[in-house]
């Protein structure tokens, strides 16, 4: 059971239950604190190391696609993760458990957030975003370890990660996986077999109708909202817009988010800024900072009402991607071209989370030498095999209190 479903009598693919699929991204959606680079590494101990739904390989792969698609890419591995093991009823149900605790956190943040106390949010903050430090490391390393094992890979993912850490570009990291893949289809074509995705979890058509509603939505949202006085509408324009434009999500979409909202008058800019403080503090994708955004906006609208509409829309063109091009990035896996690629891109992956790793992750969460120390022996922990959330506990509860002290 390493990297394929499981299979039927008759030979074909025995999707998992949607419960199943659920459960185990609700418990990911309560547990993963560190924002998007950081998800990845909890996916891959979830689904890699403890589960083996996928090989590293197979992992790798989805990965790579998800970056260079447009959208929130931790979110998308984990819907393409929910779509390749239990088909669209997979997919929704990973969706739903990992951002409904982030999602529901982030809307009573409209209206408690200014509750909390300074002197204890400012080190419960520091402490929660800390955890992404061992948690990531710890993901490049085993990473690194079964996809950048020859010269070349090594080379490439030491190439892109300087040049992510030298030019800080929002195109540079899709671009740079782009060009390891090619680099692979050149040098690496003995390499090992792509990951194998496994049979396509939807038909070529539906892949295309799928491709055929985001392109509907991106230009149809605008004009219908031009044409209508509807606040719904514009919400709704102005998240999806945001969603379908921006690569890599979390941290590159602050700055969109920003346009959409404060420059519309929606919110000002202290209480934008305390939400996507407390967004960062809280496990689960960071996009659902839409959430907050939409139920804290004068908008007009029910807070419930805007808050999901919101949600929704900023998730909805990423999703609608992944679903359209699984369907033929499987096929692609049989291509013996595909297995250089697949490991020149697998080693551009390595490169991006090992930049991440540096920045943002460790330049914004380890301001003091206490810090790291606290990092390096929660990476200790996992390579030991301590069970991820009694690290993620005690690097947190260590890290809150260095900073309160």
């Amino acid at each position: 059971m390493t990297g394929t479903p499981d299979r039927n009598v008759d030979g074909a693919p025995e999707r998992r239950p949607a419960g199943l699929i659920f459960l185990v991204f609700l418990r990911l959606g309560l547990t993963s604190f560190g924002g998007p680079i950081a998800h990845l590494g909890y996916f891959r101990e979830a689904f890699v190391l403890r589960r083996q739904w996928l090989d590293e390989r197979s992992y790798a792969a989805l990965v790579g696609l998800c970056q260079i698609l447009p959208g929130p890419a931790s979110s998308q591995v984990g819907f393409a993760i929910g779509l390749r093991e239990g088909g669209i009823g997979g997919a929704l149900a990973a969706f739903v458990g990992f951002t409904l605790p982030s999602a529901l956190l982030m809307f009573a943040a409209a209206w408690g957030l200014a509750l909390i106390p300074d002197y204890i949010r400012t080190p419960l903050f520091h402490g929660l975003v800390l955890v992404a430090v061992p948690v990531v490391a710890h993901a490049v390393i085993g990473m690194a370890q079964r996809l950048c094992n020859r010269l070349l890979t090594a080379g490439i993912a030491l190439a892109v990660a300087a040049a992510l850490i030298s030019l800080d570009l929002p195109w540079l990291a899709p671009a740079l996986i782009l060009a390891g893949g090619l680099a692979g289809i050149a040098w690496l074509r003995n390499a090992a077999p792509a990951g194998d995705l496994g049979p396509a979890p939807l038909s070529k058509a539906a892949g295309l109708a799928c491709l055929a509603a985001f392109l509907v939505l991106l230009f149809g949202l605008p004009a219908l909202a031009a044409l209508s006085s509807s606040t719904e509408l514009q919400l709704a324009d102005a998240f999806y817009r945001t969603g379908a434009l921006v690569f890599g999500g979390g941290h590159v979409i602050l700055p969109l988010l920003e346009a959409e909202t404060v420059a519309r008058g929606w919110i000002t800019a202290e209480p934008f800024l305390a939400g996507y403080g407390a967004a960062q503090a809280l496990p689960g994708p960071l996009t659902s900072f839409a959430a907050y955004l939409g139920a804290a906006s004068n908008t007009g609208l029910d807070p419930l009402l805007a808050s999901v509409t919101a949600l929704i829309s900023i998730f909805a063109p990423g999703f609608l991607l992944v679903a359209g091009v699984m369907p033929f990035w499987s096929g692609l896996a049989q291509r013996s071209w595909m297995a250089g690629m697949a490991a020149g891109s697998g080693a551009a992956v390595v490169g991006v989370l090992a930049a991440a790793l540096w920045r943002p992750v460790i330049s914004s969460a380890v301001p003091a030498p206490a810090d790291a120390a606290i990092a390096l022996a929660g990476l200790a922990a996992l390579l030991l095999r301590t069970p991820v959330w009694l690290v993620v506990a005690g690097v947190a509860l260590a890290g809150a209190y260095s900073s309160a002290g």
